[in-house]
């Protein structure tokens, strides 16, 4: 393959909308004569040290920088804090973060409004009682029914110490992460590009729980849709000749695993790329919109849905007689394809809407690309020597999680791209072009098994480099309770070569691969990795970079979705302060709290 060098996009925005600024709020004693004046720079010290470290750590998913305001006055009576919120709403704030080193009057000073996520930073110094205003603002959010989260540093600091102390800034941070993703979600679309293949009923799009709990909006499309604007010629032209150059240039193809006289023509074959790199144009403009097409005189089109995630249905009614979308729902989930490197897509294959928005989760906190796959076999140490004859060891020693799928999986997955010199997805703005080109290489493109696909198409076929750290999750409906949401932090593994032939071979050799093997921890559902296999809630889970579990919990704590599995460390685990008088287990005390303050859009 050619090294032609690939672009690097700028990072852009591409959904209608403001992006979300976290607000800051300097709340201060409001007693003038000297002590409100003694504590001015103070408060305000410490508001410029939260607008610092969130402007230099956080971006957008887009890759732009975050914005943040600092209300133009400290706030110290009610008619501030009025002031306060209405210059949040017109400059866009849409997380809030309050900071204080003292006393303040509690009610009159606290953030009411509803929708926000919001926290209250109380300075742990001992001439001033921050500490006493935090657990009175945070009792009062509590009542009010607003939870918060409050966030207060373990080790005194002296009044003069303008430092974030660590375990500050870990929370801070968390925060204002998961804030960032909840304010993102809202007022954007989930596009279904069909509807529910083969009785999955992760397809079957439930809108409460898009409305209630995401605050976004459904849309719907006939896949008839795709072949109009293929017969019309309803995308950029120009475009889908330079894509199908790049795609032959740089999708390798690999051995078709049909028999001989079941397989498709060489004809056949390049129609079905072809019509792969249609698809995959017509879904991005279905999603985002692409003002190309109103030039073309298609106005209407150009608009596109406002997607910030899709599914393609598929199977059946469109795979029995035209290529998959495997070829599609790979190039659109990863971090590059023809245009250079650019933010990835969340498309979930089979219309998979609730892992849709697990992968959108991730990519939110991220900024990285997601892997879909199914959660498919669970090999034991015994069964791996009965097959192989080999005993695996390391991470692998207590057995491993077969993760594939039919081909969706984004490139960024074979683990091509390093951090530190190891295998990772990185947040796509820091995917370089030879790491991209890796990616590529590292990938084989399979003909479709006929046996699945009867329309052809074409599979993605690799395998996760091992040692890489990956949190996989996902959000399943339960009647009468609604969503909630499981997590699994853990590791892709490498195991030996002939190993994994073998037993990829028993499962389908086209399809990508990767080895996971989950952290254990000391709960019933983790106890070993057969457990956490046996405990999965659903056929598909969304497998990210990193170990980012504690942050879905915390955007789960704000969204009032509840966790029932997980292995995150306790003292990862950060949720609004009101959840603490649901109890003492922490778990069944989400359960509680979610259900006591319900969806957060719930009648908005």
């Amino acid at each position: 393959m050619s090294e032609t060098r690939m672009t690097v996009n700028p990072p852009a925005e591409r959904l209608q909308g403001n992006l979300p600024r976290i607000g800051i709020r300097p709340t201060i004693d409001g007693r003038l004569r000297g002590v409100r004046e003694s504590l001015e720079e103070q408060t305000m010290n410490m508001a410029r040290a939260a607008k610092r470290l969130f402007e230099e750590t956080l971006r957008y998913p887009n890759g732009l920088p975050v914005e943040v305001v600092i209300s133009d006055t400290t706030i110290g009576r009610v008619s501030e804090a009025a002031r306060c919120a209405a210059q949040f709403e017109r400059e866009g704030v849409a997380v809030s973060l309050t900071v204080t080193p003292c006393w303040c009057y509690g009610s009159e000073t606290i953030d009411t409004t509803p929708l926000i996520p919001k926290a209250i930073w109380g300075f742990n110094g001992t001439e001033r009682p921050g500490a006493v205003y935090l657990a009175a603002a945070l009792a009062g959010h509590a009542q009010k029914g607003i939870p918060a989260f409050g966030i207060y540093g373990q080790d005194v600091q002296d009044s003069d110490d303008q430092s974030i102390p660590a375990d500050v800034r870990e929370k801070l941070l968390r925060f204002a992460q998961a804030g960032l993703a909840v304010a993102y979600m809202r007022g954007k679309s989930y596009l279904s590009m069909g509807g529910s293949s083969m009785g999955i009923a992760g397809c079957y799009v439930t809108e409460s729980f898009f409305k209630d709990y995401l605050g976004m909006r459904n849309e719907y499309i006939d896949m008839t849709e795709f072949i109009r604007r293929m017969d019309q010629e309803i995308y950029d032209t120009d475009e889908y000749v330079r894509a199908l150059a790049w795609v032959k240039e740089h999708c390798q193809e690999g051995d078709d695993p049909n028999q001989p006289e079941h397989q498709r023509t060489r004809q056949q074959k390049d129609q079905d790329w072809e019509i792969s790199v249609k698809m995959a144009l017509i879904a991005r403009d279905l999603m985002t919109g692409n003002p190309r097409l109103a030039e073309r005189g298609h106005g209407e089109e150009a608009l596109g849905h406002n997607a910030l995630a899709a599914g393609f249905q598929g199977q059946r009614q469109w795979t029995d007689f035209m290529p998959n979308g495997d070829m599609m729902e790979a190039i659109l989930t990863s971090s590059f394809d023809w245009n250079g490197i650019r933010q990835p897509y969340m498309v979930a294959t089979e219309n998979d809407n609730l892992n849709a928005m697990t992968m959108t989760f991730g990519h939110l906190l991220t900024g990285s690309a997601q892997i879909f796959a199914d959660v498919r076999t669970y090999w034991s140490p015994e069964a791996v020597h009965r097959v192989t004859g080999t005993e695996l060891t390391g991470r692998a020693a207590g057995g491993i999680i077969h993760l594939i799928n039919s081909g969706p999986a984004a490139l960024d997955g074979t683990g091509e791209q390093e951090i530190d010199g190891k295998p990772a997805m990185k947040p796509w703005w820091q995917v370089t072009p030879e790491e991209a080109q890796r990616c590529l290489s590292a990938t084989k493109w399979r003909a479709a098994e006929l046996g699945y696909f009867r329309g052809g198409g074409w599979s993605t076929d690799y395998t996760t480099r091992g040692e890489m750290p990956v949190t996989m999750a996902r959000i399943n409906i339960v009647a009468g309770l609604g969503p909630a949401l499981q997590i699994a932090e853990g590791w892709a593994v490498e195991i030996p070569e002939d190993v994994h032939a073998t037993l990829d071979d028993r499962t389908n050799p086209t399809w990508p691969t990767t080895w996971f093997v989950p952290r254990l921890a000391d709960n019933s559902r983790f106890r070993d990795v057969y457990t956490v296999m046996a405990s999965w809630g659903a056929n598909h889970g969304a497998i990210g970079y990193g170990h980012y579990g504690a942050d879905l919990i915390t955007l789960a704590g704000m969204l009032r979705i509840p966790v029932y599995m997980h292995n995150i460390p306790e003292d990862q685990i950060f949720r609004p302060s009101a959840w603490t008088l649901f109890g003492m287990d922490l778990e069944s005390g989400d359960f509680r709290a979610c259900q006591n303050f319900g969806p957060l859009y719930k009648g908005s």
